[in-house]
């Protein structure tokens, strides 16, 4: 294979796959800023030992990183423009509270009520939350009018080889 030929199947590859791809960093950032948001907070102002205090500072960088997410998905991932902002914005909040109690609803029954492995359930329950967090996005949430077309399917020139 040639470099011309893998320059071209890598850019035809990250055609039909950009969203997913900027889904995938902006969902790093996100988990960045709910950290970095947490770890601010109980490691200057709210004590964890607290319990009332460790839920603040839970809830606290859920709500910083649910803000960042939806700002970040809506002009980033989607490339979305000329909505009803307020109905997409209650939407997209609606949408990740679902995936929240998904996932303390798995969380529950794995651990609490099986007794498996908190961390490895963690990582599985992640991995489910982040899917349903993407379909939600793109189905529910962040929908282009039909007049605007997404970026994969715009025109390309084809060649026609043999």
């Amino acid at each position: 294979m040639t470099f011309a030929k893998l320059r071209h199947l890598l850019k035809t590859k990250y055609a039909e796959y950009s969203e997913i791809i900027r889904y995938l960093i902006i969902g790093i950032l996100t988990t960045l800023v709910s950290l970095g948001t947490y770890y601010a907070l109980v490691l200057t102002i709210l004590n964890p030992d607290d319990a009332i205090q460790l839920q603040i500072a839970n809830i606290i960088s859920w709500i910083i990183s649910v803000l960042f997410a939806y700002f970040t998905n809506r002009s980033f991932v989607f490339k979305v423009k000329d909505t009803h902002i307020l109905s997409e914005f209650l939407k997209f909040v609606a949408s990740r509270i679902f995936t929240l109690l998904v996932d303390m609803a798995i969380m529950f029954v794995f651990v609490s009520l099986l007794h498996l492995d908190d961390k490895i359930i963690k990582l599985i329950t992640q991995v489910i939350v982040i899917v349903l967090n993407y379909i939600l996005s793109k189905f529910l949430v962040f929908i282009k009018p039909k007049s605007q077309k997404p970026e994969s399917q715009t025109p390309e020139k084809t060649t026609n080889s043999k």
